[in-house]
C-alpha cells in the first residue's frame, strides 16, 4: 500500500519542486534540498520494490522446484567448532567422537527453519510445523553422517554430500541422499540451504543385488568346498586303506600258532610308509590353501572400513548403533587382502552391536584408524558388558564362544585374516565397560619377510 501511495504522491512533490525552483521566492536552496529528498524517496520506493520482487522471485524458487528443499539454522554448531578451535584443538572430529554425547547435543541445536512443499510430500505432512524445529526430530541417533557434516564444516569445505536416513514423522525411516553448499563466513550458516534425495528404493534394489550375490557367492563355495572334500577325501583314502591293510595283515601274521615276526615286521614298516604319505597329502593341501588365501595387496584401510559400514548398515541400524568412524588423515596404505580385512571389521563391528543390543540408545561403537610404529592400527570399541576375565585368554580360540548359542569362529578367522597379512590382533576390556578389540597391519616399507611383494 505505500508504494501505491508513494508512486501518486512522489510525482507531484517532484512536480511542486521543480515549480518552486522556476517561480517562487522560496530560496533556491530550498528548493534543491526539497528536489533531493523527492528524488531521494523515489529511489528507495524502487529499490524496496525491487527487493521485493526479488524476495518473492526467491521464494517462488524456493517452493516450486520438484525436489526437496530445506532451510537451517547451523550457526550454534559454527560457533561449537570455533569455540573447540579456540582451545588449540586442530583434530575437530576426533574431539566429537571422543564426546559423543556433546555431538549428540549439536545436532539438536540444529535448527530447520522452512521446507518448501515438495519436502511436505515426501515427508507424508500437511504443514510445515510438522518438520520446523530440531534436526534431531528426523535424524536418528543411528545417523552416521553428523560427525562428517562437523568435518566438513570445521575444515572449510565449499559442498557437502552424503547419504544417510531420516525418520518421517509417522515413525517410518526412509533413505536420503543429502546435498548443500556450505558457507564462508560464520554469518552464513544461518540459513544453510539442503537438497534431499530419496533413495530408498535405489538402497532397497542395491541390498536385493547384493542378497543375490551372496547367494551365488554361496552356492559357489558350497560347491567348491563340496570339490575339495571329494578331493582330499579320495587323496587320503588311498593311503590309509593300505595302512589299515597292512596292520591288518601285520594283526594276521602276530595271531599265527607260531607268529612270523618278520613278516608282521614287514607290514608295519609298510604302514608306516603309507601313514607317511597320507600326512605329506593333508601337508599339501594345507600349503595350498594358505598360498591360495595370501593375497596382499597396497590398499585404504580407511576406505574398506566405510565399506564394511554401509555394508551391514542396515543391520546396524536395526539395532540401533550409532557408528563413529574417526580415520586418521594422510594414513599410509597397508598391505593386506581387502576382502579378508573388510570381514574383519564387519565380524568385529557385529560382535560391538550385539553386545550393545540390550543397551538403551545411545548405543556408541568407535572405529579408530591410526598410524603408529609403522603400523596401521585399527581399533573397535563398544560400549557393551565388556568380556569376562576368564574368557580373555581363549577369546581367539576356534570354537569358543562367549555368546550363547555362537559358533565361535569370527575372532578365530579375524586372527587367522589379520596373521595371514603379517598383522595381530588383541582385545582389552573392562566389565561393564564395553570391549576393545585392536588388529595392526603393515605398510609397505613394513611388510615382513616370507610374504610376497605386495601388488601395485
Amino acid at each position: 500500500m505505500l508504494r501505491h501511495f508513494a508512486a501518486l504522491v512522489l510525482p507531484v512533490a517532484l512536480g511542486v519542486a521543480a515549480g518552486l525552483l522556476l517561480y517562487s521566492r522560496v530560496p533556491v536552496l530550498a528548493a534543491f534540498a526539497l528536489l533531493a529528498l523527492c528524488l531521494a524517496a523515489w529511489l528507495s520506493w524502487k529499490s524496496a520494490g525491487e527487493r521485493v520482487r526479488g524476495e518473492r522471485s526467491n521464494r517462488e524458487i524456493f517452493e516450486r522446484p520438484g525436489i526437496s528443499l530445506w532451510r537451517e539454522d547451523w550457526s550454534a554448531v559454527a560457533e561449537a567448532i570455533l569455540t573447540v578451535r579456540r582451545s588449540g584443538v586442530s583434530d575437530v572430529q576426533a574431539h566429537f567422537i571422543a564426546r559423543p554425547d556433546e555431538a549428540r547435543r549439536l545436532r539438536e541445536a540444529v535448527l530447520i527453519t522452512d521446507v518448501n512443499a515438495f519436502t511436505l510430500s515426501m515427508m507424508g505432512v500437511a504443514r510445515k510445523e510438522d518438520l520446523v524445529g530440531s534436526l534431531a526430530r528426523i535424524l536418528p541417533n543411528t545417523d552416521q553422517t553428523f560427525d562428517q557434516w562437523l568435518l566438513a564444516l570445521s575444515n572449510g569445505e565449499r559442498f557437502y554430500r552424503s547419504e544417510t536416513h531420516i525418520t518421517r514423522p509417522d515413525g517410518s525411516v526412509m533413505d536420503v541422499l543429502f546435498t548443500a553448499a556450505l558457507p564462508d563466513s560464520l554469518e552464513g550458516f544461518k540459513d544453510i540451504i539442503v537438497t534431499a534425495v530419496d533413495v530408498s528404493g535405489y538402497r532397497a534394489g542395491q541390498d536385493r543385488m547384493a542378497r543375490m550375490q551372496a547367494e551365488v557367492a554361496r552356492a559357489a563355495r558350497i560347491t567348491t568346498m563340496g570339490t575339495l572334500t571329494a578331493s582330499i577325501a579320495h587323496e587320503v583314502n588311498s593311503p590309509l586303506a593300505a595302512v589299515v591293510s597292512h596292520a591288518q595283515a601285520a594283526q594276521r601274521w602276530l595271531d599265527r600258532p607260531e607268529p612270523q615276526l618278520e613278516e608282521a615286521r614287514s607290514a608295519m614298516v609298510a604302514a608306516v610308509r603309507d601313514g607317511l604319505r597320507a600326512r605329506d597329502v593333508v601337508a599339501r593341501i594345507r600349503s595350498f590353501l594358505g598360498n591360495a588365501a595370501d593375497r596382499g595387496e597396497r590398499m585404504d584401510l580407511a576406505a574398506v572400513a566405510r565399506d564394511a559400514i554401509l555394508l551391514i548398515e542396515r543391520e546396524l541400524r536395526r539395532l540401533g548403533i550409532s557408528v563413529h568412524l574417526d580415520a586418521a588423515a594422510n594414513l599410509p596404505a597397508v598391505v593386506a587382502d581387502p576382502v579378508q580385512i573388510g570381514q574383519v571389521l564387519v565380524n568385529l563391528m557385529l560382535n560391538g552391536a550385539q553386545a550393545m543390543a540390550h543397551l538403551r540408545e545411545p548405543k556408541d561403537l568407535t572405529v579408530r584408524i591410526r598410524h603408529e610404529d609403522g603400523k596401521v592400527v585399527t581399533e573397535v570399541r563398544d560400549r557393551g558388558a565388556g568380556i569376562p576375565p576368564d574368557s580373555m585368554a581363549r577369546l581367539f580360540e576356534p570354537f569358543y564362544s562367549t555368546r550363547e548359542g555362537g559358533m565361535g569362529m569370527g575372532l578365530a578367522i579375524c586372527r587367522n585374516c589379520v596373521e595371514a597379512a603379517g598383522g595381530r590382533i588383541w582385545a582389552t576390556s573392562e566389565p561393564g565397560q564395553g570391549a576393545t578389540f585392536r588388529f595392526s597391519l603393515p605398510t609397505p616399507e613394513g611388510y615382513g619377510a616370507g610374504h610376497p611383494s605386495p601388488a601395485r
